[in-house]
């Protein structure tokens, strides 16, 4: 693995290259012809995200004027927490005699939704985009973290930030799947839809497998967690916790909530790396969807981000996004072309390279100049047309 450095030296002696894929920066890179490979699809550039804010801000410099942060997140984060642990302790305390089966029902329908909305507050407080302070932004994924039995908030930041930095490096991106993903589930239909139901438990291993010492602020959400679980079981019942394990089970697993885990990053079309969601769900999950938008420019809450979109729209419009999660889960579990193997990776060294040795030209071209082989787009389509998939 090479070292985990946090900043790539500019050499001097670089003759510095206009980069090819300016300026919507998709890649020429194709996914794997025959769905038996095992392997990632691999590219010799650096993530898309960064050169592409900067082609954007050439052409809207009003766009810095979104950065910020929105403490309306707490005010949801804790009212999603009160209406969790009420849940619970009718559960655990009132409801005893209630059939297992309204339970799991309750805990899909009500407690997944709800799982998978504190997800998406920790990643807004994971990029302080709730309050201004770093201290309380922590605080409010701790307090979102909460009802969720498992110490999360403190490990998604740091390893979240990790991905940004390091967007498919093999090594260093924490949201790459494991080789042994690969080898066990590759694109089996039944073992890809047990994968998707257990992509929480993927989500611990993938942090354990890089064998880093924990952060303080992870011994402490760690203290905090366990200690609520103690006082939960204590004070209100072992079912209201199990309750609140089922819900985060559901809700980081085959739910619609969390269908944008496999939204965002697996291949569904050549050159393309990332992926929005443009559909409903959004509503609900804090615009979540715009992840495209959200790896250009992180510096933008939840709030502000479609105003990004409606900006920079013609850097936007020729991508493809999805509009129904539902079907982004089903079409991963049928389709033999997709499953943990279908990322893009790169090696640190090509990672630096096309950092230090490839620049986005100062100028802001026509949107129409750079679009890799075998897509659909044409100048005419570039403002105008949005490819998206068909959905509900």
């Amino acid at each position: 693995m090479p070292p985990h450095t946090t900043d790539i030296p500019t050499p001097t002696h670089v003759a510095y290259r206009d980069d090819p894929r300016h300026p919507l920066y998709l890649g020429t890179w194709k996914q794997h012809p025959k769905p038996e490979t095992r392997d990632f699809v691999h590219d010799n550039l650096e993530e898309p995200h960064r050169k592409r804010q900067k082609a954007i801000l050439a052409k809207h410099p009003e766009v810095r004027q979104l950065y910020g942060n929105e403490p309306l997140t707490a005010v949801i984060g804790a009212a999603a927490t009160f209406v969790q642990l009420s849940a619970a302790y009718a559960i655990g305390c009132v409801w005893t005699d209630m059939h297992w089966t309204a339970v799991l029902a309750i805990a899909y329908l009500l407690g997944g939704t709800i799982s998978a909305l504190y997800g998406v507050i920790i990643h807004e407080a994971g990029h302080n985009l709730v309050f201004k302070r770093p201290l309380f932004n922590r605080l409010t994924g701790l307090m979102v973290n909460l009802p969720m039995v498992v110490p999360i908030s403190q490990s998604f930041r740091r390893y979240h930030l990790e991905h940004h930095q390091f967007q498919g490096v093999e090594g260093m991106d924490p949201d790459l799947p494991l080789d042994a993903e690969i080898d066990l589930i590759h694109n089996n239909p039944l073992l890809k839809t047990l994968w998707v139901f257990c992509y929480s438990a993927m989500y611990v291993v993938r942090g354990l497998a890089l064998k880093k010492q924990p952060q303080r602020w992870e011994l402490i959400n760690w203290a905090f967690i366990v200690s609520v679980d103690i006082l939960i079981a204590r004070y209100m019942s072992v079912r209201s916790l199990a309750y609140l394990a089922v819900s985060v089970f559901f809700g980081y697993g085959m739910h619609p909530g969390a269908a944008h885990f496999i939204q965002e990053h697996y291949i569904f079309r050549d050159g393309q790396e990332t992926y929005s969601y443009y559909g409903s769900g959004n509503i609900l999950y804090l615009n979540i969807g715009l992840h495209n938008e959200h790896h250009d420019f992180p510096q933008i809450p939840w709030t502000r981000i479609w105003k990004l979109r409606r900006i920079a729209t013609e850097f936007y419009d020729p991508l493809f996004a999805h509009t129904s999660w539902i079907n982004v889960i089903l079409h991963f579990i049928a389709s033999p072309m997709l499953g943990p193997q279908a990322r893009l990776v790169r090696s640190y060294e090509s990672h630096k390279t096309g950092r230090t040795e490839y620049k986005a030209p100062v100028s802001a071209p026509s949107v129409a100049r750079s679009v890799p082989a075998k897509t659909t787009i044409t100048n005419a389509s570039l403002g105008l047309k949005k490819r998206r998939d068909s959905g509900v």
